[in-house]
């Protein structure tokens, strides 16, 4: 039976969150450099706090560009009032310049990305993509590993990607949710918005998992629901489900 499947691409079907890990960790380095004076600021309180800014920009603003090296700046900020120390115009633009940096790194697919969707377009199903971002950003690296010959025109980028987003576009598309399935790593903003929608969901456990994404599960599957740790076992976890 032909299903309909829709995956999340940053962090499911290419590298994401390990290129922001270390950019962090370039500004913690920076950080503590500066601020080397002062025994309370230290690495894990920089890194707790910018955690906890960008998060906070990310509930207004959504996957913006912008709001990531902002949450440097930010948190360059807090401490110069908390310590005293004086603010630097040229501290501030090259943390401005490493937080942007992080999106010029290359775009890395998961292991078994083409072999997975090549086995389920293969197989007759309609491959979706939905994303979190920024157009601009999202299409380059859409267009550099020409995913277009697996999804075609049925893509969606976000900048907010919740529940109503998620509800909007099954709402405006041709899907029967009883054949519609969301893959990805966020249970924020993949499984729970799924999992409300009435789709069926598979959570892509990462290794290691921004912080935003993580949240409880207060939703009761209408469908299925699995957790892999491979790209290269949805196929068959799928096809098993229908099958059965």
């Amino acid at each position: 039976m032909k299903q309909q499947i829709m995956f999340d691409l940053d962090d499911t079907l290419i590298h994401c969150n390990k290129y922001f890990y270390l950019v962090v960790d370039q500004f913690v380095d920076a950080m503590t450099t500066w601020f080397q004076g002062f025994p309370d600021i230290t690495a894990d309180a920089i890194r707790d706090k910018q955690t906890e800014i960008d998060i906070a920009g990310v509930a207004v603003f959504g996957f913006k560009s912008e709001h990531f090296p902002q949450s440097f700046v930010d948190t360059y900020v807090h401490f110069c009032n908390l310590s005293g120390r004086r603010r630097s115009k040229s501290e501030e633009d090259l943390l401005w310049k490493l937080g942007l940096s992080v999106y010029e790194h290359d775009n890395e697919p998961y292991p078994n990305m083409e072999q997975t969707l090549y086995e389920l377009a293969n197989t007759g199903h309609e491959l979706h993509l939905y994303t979190g971002g920024e157009m601009l950003i999202q299409r380059r690296k859409i267009e550099k590993l020409q995913l277009e010959r697996y999804f075609d025109s049925r893509i969606y980028i976000r900048r907010l990607k919740n529940s109503e987003a998620l509800e909007t576009i099954l709402s405006e598309g041709p899907f029967d949710r009883k054949r519609t399935w969301m893959v990805g790593n966020s249970i924020r903003t993949d499984v729970v918005p799924a999992l409300t929608a009435g789709i069926h969901a598979i959570h892509m456990k990462a290794k290691s998992e921004w912080q935003y994404n993580v949240i409880n599960i207060d939703v009761e599957p209408k469908g299925a629901f699995f957790t892999l740790d491979q790209l290269k076992d949805v196929p068959d976890t799928i096809h098993r489900y229908i099958g059965r």
